[in-house]
């Protein structure tokens, strides 16, 4: 890492982050939230002095995410993972037939969650996996396909949008690597906000612009429950080839499920997709008369306090509580989390349930704890639709 550059994550999960603002909350807000962890407390410690947890039996969830990813025979393009997280993009191109290079992420919990679900693969983590002090050129002439998702925060509403103000912005820094290494393609992907009129004169003279001059450049947006994933997740994604002929065989993935019967708005225009199950349906609960996807999963690791509630916002409060489903306190496995009920009754999620409602198979075990486990999981790309880009960019460079 270079000397005069200072790190700006915390492997801990930025509890000491400078962008950081305290919500200003009253003080009767204050003792609400005091009040309710207290009794989460009190709650907890009654459950571990009554039964022992294998006396609780978890539920059996209906989707398994690996279904909608079935792996091809591969083809081994070499792709190189930046701010690989948990491995959303790394799982789902793995899926699609590349072969795995290297991966880079500051998190040392997700350089864990990577070796362990995949002891073969080349993961550099923490300081080593910062990109900022990456040589990239002896990669060159290596790499197929360069994929990472840059720190979203700087674009997001929940991040205040500060661009490339906000120390977070790694889009140079993927700029770079993009130029160091010299990939056949690329793969960038972000909060749609980022392709928004907002960024649009930042977004096209510090990143599109350069790379312009070396590749043919396209974006498009995806939704995750188009792809089987029971969750409203939006995100765009930049893609680029050196050759002109490889942009003009790639077509954006085509949604292979639908979720008009879970959402409002007009009908899909086909019923040959299959049905996108909603939360209640994908975790095999009982069925309420009511389902819906569930609303963007937050990272936990955004913020100074480790927390473990995966709410986005109070429209999304209202959504859960719709669904009888409980989104803070996320359990370290489902059998605490059913041992530990929930005051009004709703359903408390575990770690597995909140990968699974990401996009993960049931395999896919996160590293460290509780929080940081969400951290990787909300930060993640969905891996079935990381694997319907990667099918795409293979076919674009003429793997069928």
């Amino acid at each position: 890492m270079p000397e005069d550059t200072a790190p700006i994550f915390d492997h801990q999960g930025g509890t000491a982050a400078p962008w950081y603002e305290a919500r200003d909350l009253p003080d009767e807000k204050r003792e609400f939230f005091r009040e309710t962890a207290r009794r989460s407390r009190a709650a907890k410690l009654v459950g571990l002095e009554r039964v022992p947890v294998e006396a609780f039996i978890p539920h059996r969830p209906a989707l398994d995410p690996a279904s909608l990813m079935p792996r091809i025979s591969p083809h081994l393009l070499p792709a190189l993972s930046l701010f690989s997280g948990g491995g959303g993009l790394d799982l789902g191109f793995e899926r699609a037939g590349f072969a795995h290079l290297a991966s880079y992420d500051t998190l040392e919990a997700g350089g864990e969650t990577l070796r362990t679900n995949r002891p073969e693969w080349a993961v550099h983590s923490g300081d080593d996996g910062d990109v900022r002090g990456v040589d990239w050129r002896p990669y060159r002439g290596e790499v197929a396909v360069l994929h990472g998702g840059p720190p979203c925060q700087p674009f997001s509403v929940a991040g205040r949008q500060r661009g490339h103000e906000d120390a977070r912005n790694m889009l140079p820094e993927f700029l770079r690597a993009v130029r160091e290494s010299h990939p056949l393609a690329f793969v960038c992907e972000n909060v749609p906000a980022l392709a928004g009129p907002k960024f649009a004169p930042y977004l096209q003279k510090h990143f599109l612009g350069p790379l312009s001059r070396d590749y043919y450049v396209t974006n498009f947006r995806l939704s995750a429950h188009d792809f089987g994933v029971p969750q409203l997740r939006h995100r765009v994604f930049f893609v680029g080839f050196r050759r002109a002929s490889a942009l003009k065989r790639f077509q954006a993935p085509a949604p292979t499920h639908r979720a008009d019967h879970l959402v409002r708005g007009p009908a899909a225009a086909t019923s040959s997709r299959h049905r996108t199950l909603g939360v209640r349906g994908a975790l095999g609960l009982s069925d309420l008369g009511h389902d819906a996807l569930a609303p963007t999963v937050r990272s936990t690791l955004t913020g100074p306090r480790h927390t473990t509630s995966i709410l986005s916002s109070v429209s999304a409060q209202r959504a859960w509580a719709e669904m009888r489903i409980w989104p803070n306190g996320v359990a370290r496995t489902r059998s605490r989390a059913a041992r530990f009920a929930v005051e009004n009754g709703h359903f408390r999620l575990a770690v597995a349930d909140v990968a699974l409602l990401q996009g993960f198979p049931s395999w896919w075990h996160f590293h460290g704890a509780v929080y940081m486990s969400l951290g990787q999981i909300g930060n993640s790309v969905a891996p079935p639709v990381a694997y319907r880009v990667g099918l795409a960019v293979a076919r674009a460079l003429g793997v069928d």
